[in-house]
């Protein structure tokens, strides 16, 4: 065992000393004594703790591979998520301002991902062990919505009905508001018995629906997610934002970037996060790679009062993006690709006479090299707004203007 001193924090969270070797579960300034393992410190003590350790919110948190981060001071983490979408910038030569940070509170989680395992008395749910299938159960998790942390039965009891003792669930459960929305992967394949059990586990536990891999077997209730207002039922497992107030925040966001526009199109607009509340003022085209988000899309425009007119249309913006004379018909742009970004879309918009564009991002390191591009095309980035909703995690989401100079 030999002493260390943690230097700088990482972008998955992990201490790093020199070398580089990484210490989970460290902060910087602080002497740890560890083993030394490859590139890893195995067995940290801490010799010397830092100003900003503080004692973990979560009784859970050592065990569950859930939060990363619970160990530093919610003042210390927001400087270092800000801090991470500032070196990334600076990586492509950009110099932002920095609005304050968002962070959404505990307790607020609206969708986890559950993993769900038989065992010979029943079954437990809860989230793995870092780097590991254990499954740690997370009774007085403080990430959860209440509503959610007290959906784990459900997953227990689909765990006994049709998980083998060989493997765990994938039990995707969301908040909805008429229940809980369940999505399952990894299970048995179905046969008539299995449909039966599952249909009748959900009226037990008064879900809203229930899907088993890709197919649905039972909907009591439409699983609705209210946008601003405006009701929709995505498909099952689609993407939402993992908080109501993280979500409310970046649409605020760019709502304010896009006032004014009468024409916006939306890009990698999922089942319309922002494209519906932006057709309270202004024409949309809400532009999607999945058909069935843009048919729950629709589907909730069409149901919708006070909307102005919303097209949309399934495409592949990585193969095939909007062209400039596409772009052409509007008078502003959002865009929320996924981790990797949207290179292909980025490349057609520099091209455009588009003016202003909204960009949300959730992968630091894309929107930086998008973001170069917008530049170097003539665009003025706007003060950043990051904002937390993956709270005592590594993850970093943001939303930025880009306007025409």
């Amino acid at each position: 065992m030999e002493n260390y001193q943690i230097i700088r924090l990482g972008h998955l969270g992990d201490g790093i000393a020199e070398g580089p070797l990484f210490a989970p579960l460290t902060l910087p300034g602080e002497v740890v004594q560890a083993r030394r393992e490859g590139d890893q410190l195995r067995d940290v003590k801490i010799v010397t703790p830092s100003e900003h350790r503080v004692s973990p919110p979560c009784r859970h948190f050592k065990s569950c591979g859930g939060c990363q981060l619970q160990h530093a001071s919610d003042a210390y983490l927001a400087d270092w998520k800000v801090d991470v979408v500032r070196t990334a910038l600076t990586a492509q030569g950009i110099e932002a301002a920095f609005a304050p940070i968002h962070v959404s509170p505990p307790q607020s989680r609206r969708r986890a991902t559950f993993a769900a395992r038989r065992t010979k008395k029943g079954a437990m749910a809860g989230f793995h062990a870092k780097a590991s299938d254990v499954i740690v159960e997370i009774p007085d998790c403080q990430l959860l919505h209440p509503d959610l942390l007290a959906a784990r039965p459900v997953a227990e009891a689909l765990a006994v009905a049709g998980a083998s003792r060989k493997h765990s669930l994938d039990v995707a459960i969301t908040l909805s508001g008429n229940g809980l929305d369940v999505a399952v992967r990894g299970g048995k394949p179905l046969d008539g018995p299995l449909r039966m059990e599952l249909a009748q586990l959900a009226e037990a536990h008064d879900l809203a629906r229930l899907a088993w891999e890709d197919e649905v077997i039972a909907t009591r209730l439409p699983p609705e997610q209210d946008f601003d207002g405006v009701k929709v039922v995505p498909p099952p497992g689609a993407f939402l934002q993992a908080t109501l107030d993280g979500e409310t925040k970046l649409r605020d966001e760019v709502k304010r970037i896009t006032q004014g526009a009468k024409r916006v199109v939306d890009l990698f607009a999922g089942t319309g996060t922002f494209a519906l509340p932006l057709a309270q003022d202004a024409e949309v085209h809400a532009v999607e790679g999945d058909p069935a988000m843009m048919a729950a899309l629709d589907a909730g425009w069409r149901h919708g009062a006070g909307l102005k007119a919303v097209t949309h249309e399934a495409r592949d913006l990585f193969r095939r993006p909007l062209m400039p004379d596409e772009l052409g018909k509007f008078q502003a742009a959002v865009i929320d690709p996924p981790r990797a970004g949207a290179e292909a879309q980025i490349s057609e918009l520099c091209q455009s006479d588009i003016p202003v564009i909204a960009y949300v991002s959730c992968s630091p390191a894309s929107f930086a090299r998008d973001a170069r591009r917008l530049l170097d095309a003539g665009f003025e980035m706007g003060p950043v707004q990051v904002v937390d909703q993956f709270r005592w995690s590594a993850h970093v989401e943001l939303v930025a203007a880009f306007h025409r100079g």
